[in-house]
């Protein structure tokens, strides 16, 4: 079936027949027994690894140091298949105790193997240079990665240093994500609409923030403040938790000028760039609020506030099924690019995607792009709301980014943030380009423009100025600044 055209799998597959929910055997098939399995695989190839320890030498041969990179890769793929499988179980059910208990496992075992691997990579930045560019000269799709680890050289500590801050970090900093994934995803909210009181998770709430009636929007948003403030403390501390630790190892043992610049080396970008793309926002801020006026004037709001940002034009509101934004989806794609459409066709096929909203699962929606060759796994919480259907279109854009880019090496086959977002924001431009050419009505067609606007301030304003704050409240934390501050 991998095989046949992608016009005649779509005539042939029912619209009922796609899948919702993932099947994770791909990565393990057995819990019971084959993640002990993997892991003393794993266990043996790192071993092999530790033994050419003392080959490593600058006069080495690039053949020998390439023979190298590929047991590496094969560890890294290896770990990479066991972390994704945690991590996805523990997306199914934050609240699960047992999966919960695996994911700590599974990340403890890891750490303890990345630790014994350390030795390779200090080594590699401890090259002198000309014998780095001798040995990276037949290293292919791998120089990208050899360079990217002596780029770190200057915010690398001992090897004694960095295994203990991998210890901490599963203990420490993962473990504090968990208890605030843990928290936010069991939290339930009431909201009330067409007369009736409902209970909903966080998901179902922000449906309502795109309602047509004000007055549901605004409920929407202050019972959302509403919750969260009764997790004041608790929320707060644990970002102060997150900013101190960041502090204290990227700015204090690693010297990183600012605690933006970590993300930035990790995304080859350099500082200024983002400081240029940061201020650039805020002097073109007034654009988008010259643009929120209009639309205020033309969905006759009264007064624009916070509440209405994401006012929707029409008055009605619709629900659409599951197996119709596929198709709504896919075929936007196949418009664009009938191989593009394959791919990401593929990813229902290969049952990777788990879709419905449900108490416990984790918010928000993400693609987890594994290991080169494998179709990336793709979760979303959807609603049958208008704006779950560009969210599918967006995380399948980074899908189909992940599996053009399977020829790389597992170690390069990841593109940077800046790249990846590209990618998926590019899969929500197709679909807009897709429905506005099939709709002949101008009302229609004024709501899907008003709808792409807020997309572009949710994608570049909104973003920067989480930026913007995030800086800002580090250098509060770092001034001693409580969380109500």
């Amino acid at each position: 079936m991998a095989g046949t055209p992608t016009t005649q799998r779509a005539t042939r597959r029912s619209r009922s027949t796609f899948p919702d929910r993932w099947d994770l055997t791909q990565l393990v098939n057995d819990p019971v027994t084959d993640i002990d399995a993997q892991l003393a695989e794993l266990e043996s190839k790192v071993a092999k690894m530790e033994a050419a320890r003392s080959t490593l030498a600058p006069s080495m041969s690039s053949q020998d140091l390439l023979r190298l990179l590929r047991l590496s890769e094969a560890i890294t793929q290896g770990a990479s298949r066991l972390g994704a499988y945690a991590y996805l179980r523990f997306s199914e059910n934050t609240k699960n105790a047992a999966i919960r208990s695996l994911k700590t496992r599974v990340e403890e075992q890891l750490t303890g193997l990345t630790n014994r691997l350390l030795f390779f990579e200090l080594w590699w930045q401890s090259v002198d240079d000309v014998n780095a560019t001798r040995l990276m000269t037949d290293t292919g799709d791998l120089r990208y990665h050899l360079e990217t680890i002596r780029r770190f050289k200057p915010h690398t500590l001992s090897e004694p240093e960095e295994k203990i801050l991998n210890l901490k970090n599963v203990t420490g900093r993962s473990a504090v994500h968990t208890l605030y994934d843990l928290v936010t995803n069991g939290l339930t909210f009431t909201t009330t609409v067409g007369g009736k009181k409902k209970t909903v998770n966080r998901e179902e709430l922000m449906t309502y923030v795109r309602n047509p009636k004000a007055v549901v929007r605004q409920a929407a948003y202050q019972e959302l403040y509403r919750v969260f403030g009764t997790q004041r403390d608790l929320l707060g501390e644990i970002y102060k938790t997150l900013v101190n630790d960041l502090k204290s190892e990227n700015l204090g043992l690693r010297r990183f000028p600012s605690p933006i610049a970590s993300r930035n080396l990790s995304n080859d970008v350099p500082d200024q760039a983002v400081d240029v793309l940061l201020a650039s926002c805020a002097k073109n801020a007034d654009i988008f609020q010259a643009y929120f006026k209009l639309k205020a004037k033309i969905c006759k709001i009264k007064s624009m506030s916070r509440y209405h940002l994401y006012a929707p034009h029409r008055t009605e509101t619709k629900k659409y099924k599951y197996a119709d934004a596929v198709t709504m989806v896919l075929e936007a794609y196949r418009g664009f690019s009938p191989h593009l459409a394959e791919l990401a066709e593929q990813v229902f096929h290969d049952r990777h995607i788990d879709a419905p909203t449900r108490p416990g699962k984790l918010g928000g929606a993400y693609c987890y792009s594994i290991v080169p060759g494998m179709t990336p796994y793709v979760m979303l919480n959807y609603t049958g709301e208008a704006r779950d259907i560009a969210t599918m279109a967006h995380e399948l854009g980074h899908a189909v980014h992940g599996m053009l880019a399977k020829d790389h090496s597992t170690f390069t086959f990841h593109s940077t943030l800046p790249l990846a977002e590209t990618a998926s924001v590019f899969g929500e431009r197709i679909l807009s380009d897709a429905l506005m050419s099939q709709e002949r009505n101008k009302a229609v067609q004024q709501g899907l423009l008003l709808g792409q606007l807020d997309d572009i301030y949710a994608t570049v304003l909104r973003q920067a100025y989480f930026v913007r704050f995030e800086k800002l409240a580090h250098q509060m934390v770092a001034e001693g600044a409580t969380a109500d501050q």
